[in-house]
């Protein structure tokens, strides 16, 4: 007997269709074409996907359940994504719900604990913020993260949108701010961590790590969506001494579960942290959702971001636990000239939550 995974999707559909549908589902993520022109038993009976379960979720939305051939996977992460929704995602009333991961696809990250162990963090949550706007200088981004640094943050990460640009570019810019965070580390005694964001194609993210390490940095960040799924594992496995934090960027773009996409698929190539848009920001995710995002992701480290603020440490801490770090951006870079004192204001009210 074949050896199948399940897969889960949500699709929209009157109860007279809805089997037929599900039918049509499992071949297009299998063989895609009509099974009666297919001839090799073999083929039909082990490698055409499965309907294991159809259930009336109400308002017109079923979900689906479907078995698919580990075998059609291989150990590609880019092609398990093409199977779990390759031609699938072209159907506008398809949405890729969840899935059980192969193990075989399945990279295991440290992720919190090791963290903890690299920063000292015993229970506490974590602090970080965003080196912004695009369009500044190295000098103006290096001393930005030295003046947030020196407030003892535990994590200052490039903006997803800084890249190789000419105003920016990355083997100019990296260098310097891993320079002025070290110099903020030996002033404070805390341990922040600069995260650069790594883009490009394979070559290029490969040369851009390099130049991470030489820098003596030991996290990364880098968008999975963007760069591919095999890319981004091929760097976790080739680098095991670097946590790497996944980005959503276009995480929205194809109708897959942010809880599946973020929470299960980016640790699955290796990722150590997950950046996500928390409930109450300005993405709109629920609360349900991010509660589900975050524990699945774990152990990777859960960053919740966009819409965080100083008054909201609390209620965010009460609602993820402590094995979280709450990213700020915009809110922070607010106060101006005032930046270390209110990166140090936020790292002062993560701390006292950790002794609650």
């Amino acid at each position: 007997m074949t050896e199948r995974f399940t897969v889960t999707y949500h699709v929209r559909s009157d109860p007279a269709s809805i089997e037929a549908r599900a039918w049509a589902i499992a071949v297009e993520q299998s063989v895609e074409m009509p099974l009666a022109a297919i001839d090799e038993p073999e083929v039909l009976f082990n490698i055409v996907g499965k309907v294991e379960q159809i259930d009336d979720l109400g308002a017109g939305t079923f979900s689906v359940c479907i078995g698919l051939a580990l075998a059609t996977i291989g150990d590609d992460p880019g092609q398990l994504l093409n199977m779990l929704f390759g031609n699938t995602s072209l159907h506008d009333d398809v949405i890729l719900r969840d899935a059980v991961i192969p193990d075989q696809l399945c990279s295991t990250t440290k992720g919190t604990p090791l963290l903890r162990q690299r920063l000292g963090v015993a229970r506490r949550a974590f602090t970080g913020s965003a080196l912004k706007p695009q369009g500044l200088a190295p000098e103006r981004l290096a001393e930005l993260a030295e003046r947030m640094a020196l407030g003892g943050l535990d994590f200052i990460k490039d903006d997803h949108g800084l890249a190789n640009q000419t105003y920016s570019p990355f083997d100019v810019r990296v260098p310097q701010i891993a320079e002025t965070v070290a110099r903020a580390v030996r002033s404070t005694g805390h341990p922040t961590r600069y995260i650069p964001s790594l883009t490009g194609d394979l070559d290029q993210l490969r040369a851009r790590a390099k130049i991470a390490v030489d820098c003596g940095l030991d996290c990364m960040m880098v968008a999975p969506m963007i760069a591919g799924f095999s890319s981004v594992r091929v760097l976790t496995q080739s680098l095991p001494e670097v946590t790497f934090f996944a980005h959503p960027a276009m995480g929205g773009a194809a109708r897959i579960a942010p809880e599946l996409l973020i929470g299960k698929l980016f640790p699955a190539l290796g990722c150590g942290a997950v950046i996500f848009p928390t409930y109450g920001g300005r993405f709109g995710y629920s609360p349900a959702t991010c509660h589900e995002l975050a524990a699945n992701a774990r152990p990777a480290l859960a960053v919740p971001a966009g819409g965080i603020t100083l008054n909201r440490v609390t209620e965010l801490l009460d609602f993820y636990g402590s094995d979280t770090m709450l990213l700020i951006g915009g809110n922070l870079l607010l106060a101006g000239d005032r930046i270390t004192e209110e990166s140090a204001a936020f790292a002062r009210a993560v701390a006292l939550h950790g002794k609650t």
